[in-house]
């Protein structure tokens, strides 16, 4: 991959159905204020685990990264455990992407079955990343690159009718920043703040794809760290810029996951076919989410075979590097995800959901920890940390930020009765692996 589609990559894999649809959850939990400090927290928080991961991939580039180096730096259990519950995030986002693709082309054509557009989707995703590495990263880059531009738009029209030069439906004059405190500060209170920091940390999942990539990507010393520093600016700009111009234009108690927030601030404002327009994006969204999701659990499959975690045979690769069988199996994992859906909701689905949306801050936190491992042995070795391509900055704070304000956000979801499953499904899920892991090297050293 090049330096254009790392970039692109790495924005366009954390824009996804999160900032589309679940952002209008977080404004309705946590108000206008309480929602862009949240963001900002979030952004701050991701941007500080990948420093942690830019060091460790720089200087150790190999595909499915963070699950070798917590092998390496921290265990082979807890290395085995972060690529499961990896794998599970992606896997489990792949079935509700087609699903929620199906819909969105329903409304359109609605004498078509949702199963076929649904299957559809599943044959081009699983074709773009079956042909090569390079095809795969040139089809997200296009996805990304729409996505990128919507939101640009959004935003600029978002300013427009804001400021008032663009009128507004139910204003007789600019709306102006009135929306933001006419409530008051924290309307929610400001524990709201904290506990919808698992859905905007599931919002940002999607930025370690960049170390996902590290050991496919043309001259990593370079790409690596230039992607790295523009995550906080990118960030800031796209998901607090969009949830700002939301806040101020959508009073928060019709803010909700029921219509994405995108359409109904167009729909306000009176954009000629909002709701199409809104639908297509997130049409790119979904498909980018996907294509992304199959590529990362793929990988993290082909590293663990690598690694001897799992059967030789995920680790061959055709003639183009694509690992197919570890591809093969991973669409099945989407699959059955996508029929336990349908089948089995109210259990097995949410089960799956509730411990994907965790896993990602699971992850987070192993980053983090090797990072500050990492670093230790590096410098024990005789080493001199200037030798260090990409270095962390304010060592041990930013290592120490990361893995605290991820902890947190687990911790803090307790106070949130519809989130605090997600903590209660994971954890015997990461004793299952560390147990299980134990199981699979004792059968196969028979």
């Amino acid at each position: 991959m090049s330096s254009r589609h790392l970039l692109m990559i790495s924005l366009g894999g954390v824009i996804g159905t999160g900032l589309f649809l679940s952002s209008g959850y977080t404004i309705h939990q946590a108000g206008p204020i309480g929602t862009i400090i949240a963001y900002l927290i979030g952004a701050l928080l991701v941007y500080a685990v990948m420093l942690c991961l830019g060091e460790l991939s720089v200087a150790m580039p190999v595909t499915g990264s963070f699950h070798v180096y917590a092998t390496k730096l921290i265990g082979p259990r807890t290395g085995f455990t972060v690529a499961v519950l990896y794998w599970l995030t992606w896997t489990v986002a792949l079935g509700s992407e087609f699903t929620a693709a199906g819909l969105i082309m329903h409304q359109w054509f609605q004498n078509t079955p949702e199963w076929i557009w649904s299957a559809l989707f599943m044959i081009v995703i699983f074709l773009t990343n079956a042909f090569s590495v390079r095809f795969f990263a040139e089809a997200e880059f296009w996805f990304s690159s729409i996505k990128v531009v919507a939101i640009v738009i959004f935003i600029i029209i978002g300013i427009l009718a804001i400021t008032g030069v663009i009128p507004i439906k139910g204003y007789a004059h600019a709306p102006g920043l009135h929306n933001l405190t006419a409530n008051g500060w924290f309307p929610t209170g400001f524990k709201g703040v904290f506990t919808t920091m698992l859905t905007v940390n599931f919002a940002f999942s999607g930025t370690e794809l960049i170390g996902v990539t590290a050991g496919e990507t043309k001259d990593p010393g370079k790409t690596l760290p230039k992607a790295i520093h523009t995550t906080l600016w990118r960030l800031v700009l796209f998901f607090v810029g969009s949830i700002f111009v939301m806040a101020c234009l959508i009073p928060y108690q019709q803010a909700g996951v029921t219509q994405s927030p995108f359409a109904l601030v167009l729909n306000h404002i009176g954009l000629p076919f909002a709701g199409d327009l809104m639908n297509f994006v997130v049409l790119t969204a979904i498909l980018s989410a996907a294509n992304s999701g199959l590529y990362a659990s793929t990988r993290m499959l082909w590293s663990m075979a690598n690694e001897h975690m799992m059967p030789q045979a995920l680790s061959r690769t055709t003639h183009h590097g694509v690992p197919f069988i570890a591809l093969v199996i991973s669409m099945i994992g989407g699959l059955l995800a996508l029929f336990s859906s349908v089948i089995a909701a109210s259990t097995v689905y949410l089960v799956l959901v509730s411990v994907s949306g965790l896993a990602v801050v699971f992850v987070w936190m192993a980053i983090a920890i090797c990072q500050l491992i990492f670093r230790k042995k590096y410098v024990a070795s005789g080493k001199k940390v200037s030798d260090l391509v990409f270095k962390t900055p304010w060592y041990p704070f930013i290592p120490w930020f990361a893995f605290i304000g991820s902890l947190l956000s687990c911790v803090l979801i307790v106070f949130d009765d519809a989130q605090r499953p997600a903590l209660f499904y994971t954890l015997p899920i990461v004793v299952v692996c560390y147990v299980g892991y134990g199981l699979y090297m004792k059968l196969s050293r028979k």
